[in-house]
């Protein structure tokens, strides 16, 4: 079929994608960008700040291994509305993170948390709601994707669709402290949100399921259709739902499972902990770290197009798929270890650390990847969403981990009067996180070895 026939509609789709996406990561570290303007209004410490983001991270692991199936249950159009909706809500209710503290501080009493200062209540609840909401992100993504592209353009969709998180990344420092600085920082919360309700708008106007879709042509829709034929699912498992526990019986799961989960806090720490990081070390704050992280956001998306390329070479050479990842992922796992570095060559300036954090930041989307291919690779086509949500709150407990662990160092330090003795810990982790989930992967699965007998 020629393709100039075919039609494009469905690189629309893919658009809608790549926004949402960028909105879903705006949304989140609008908290972390201000974090220096509102410790310093409100007294948190770096422990209370840790419990706020953890917060987030810790619902949004937990959504992850349900927000596929509920997903499947609405539909990807009111799925992917509803998930919008609500971490729209809850990007917002930061803004009014005071009034919520009051109204819900005495309930953390009750349920036995201790009495919670009445700011860091609000911004809990506000990170929960976000959480919950923004889990659905991927999942309905994912679906849409699988709905409007054959398998040959899936992965290119994807690629394109999940580089809007690095767009996020970029866009964010160049406005959310723009805004608060001359509008205050409620304001950035609000008006940040509020582009999610936009998002709608455009969603309703030109999402519907490819068959009832009236602007793809009818050579369009062939194409999109055309490889259904090759996926022969006996009758009897159509509905088969395969349960967690066996999933976890086998090596494959919990290789994926545990390089999430000790690589996943590594780039939540970067996303949560950098503004605070540049603010403790440089006394830099507000507009002053838009440059830098906007440098620092703009080489992952290196990462993130050369990590999709880089197993190819291995896999032409005639390497399995899985085994020709793991030597990619391998390499990738060494770019990290130029991050020990960034305390001793930061006193030069401070962008030695912001470039050597850069290199491991981009290796981390390279081997972020790869990661989730694994899956795919070693596993039906009827697990792979069931394992991706396993490894998804696997990544989004060592998250809370991270951060947990970063606040208490950074308090205890702090007090010492030497905090970067703390950030220099936490960089040693990140440096050598990699590796570490490379050696104990290959230990569980040392070959190529796909599941056969669900």
């Amino acid at each position: 079929m020629n393709q100039q026939t075919i039609g494009k509609y469905r690189w629309t789709i893919c658009s809608l994608l790549f926004f949402a996406t960028t909105v879903n990561y705006l949304d989140r570290q609008v908290l972390s960008l201000l974090q220096p303007t509102l410790a310093e209004q409100f007294g948190w410490s770096n422990t209370d700040y840790a419990n706020i983001a953890s917060v987030f991270q810790f619902v949004y692991a937990i959504s992850m291994l349900f927000a596929g199936r509920i997903i499947d249950k609405l539909g990807t159009k009111w799925g992917y509305a509803w998930a919008l909706i609500i971490w729209s809500i809850g990007a917002i209710m930061h803004a009014e993170a005071i009034r919520i503290g009051h109204a819900t501080s005495s309930l953390f009493t009750l349920i036995g948390l201790g009495a919670v200062p009445v700011s860091i209540a609000g911004f809990m609840v506000s990170r929960a709601v976000l959480g919950f909401g923004e889990a659905g992100n991927f999942p309905a993504a994912i679906k849409a994707t699988a709905e409007y592209f054959p398998k040959k353009e899936r992965s290119l969709a994807t690629g394109i669709f999940n580089s809007g998180s690095n767009v996020g990344a970029i866009l964010a420092p160049l406005t959310v402290p723009w805004i608060a600085t001359n509008w205050g920082w409620e304001t950035a919360f609000i008006i940040i949100g509020a582009i999610g309700f936009l998002w709608l708008l455009f969603w309703f106007a030109f999402y519907e399921r490819p068959e009832k879709q009236k602007r793809l042509t009818a050579e369009e829709l062939e194409y999109i259709n055309s490889d259904k034929v090759v996926e022969t699912v006996p009758q009897e498992n159509v509905k088969q739902k395969i349960s967690w526990f066996k999933l976890l019986g086998y090596n494959q799961t919990w290789a994926f499972a545990v390089g999430k989960f000790l690589t996943d806090g590594v780039w939540w720490f970067f996303l949560f902990w950098l503004p605070a990081y540049l603010k403790a070390q440089y006394g830099m704050t507000k507009t002053e770290i838009a440059l830098p992280l906007f440098v620092l956001y703009s080489m992952t998306m290196i990462g993130s197009i050369a990590g999709g390329w880089f197993p190819m070479y291995f896999i032409k050479k005639g390497y399995e798929a899985y085994d020709g990842r793991m030597k990619a992922m391998f390499i990738i796992a060494l770019f990290p270890l130029v991050v020990l570095m960034a305390q001793t060559l930061g006193e030069i300036s401070y962008w030695m650390p912001i470039l050597l954090i850069g290199v491991g930041a981009s290796a981390h989307q390279a081997w972020s990847a790869n990661i989730f291919t694994t899956v795919s690779d070693m596993f039906p086509k009827k697990a792979v969403g069931s394992v991706t949500g396993i490894g998804g709150m696997a990544g989004g407990l060592g998250g809370v981990l991270v951060t947990k662990v970063g606040g208490a160092l950074f308090d205890h330090y702090e007090k010492l009067g030497h905090i970067q003795t703390g950030y220099t810990i936490m960089f040693s982790f990140c440096a050598i996180a990699y590796l570490l989930a490379w050696f104990i992967m290959k230990a569980l699965v040392p070959k190529y070895k796909p599941i056969t007998d669900l």
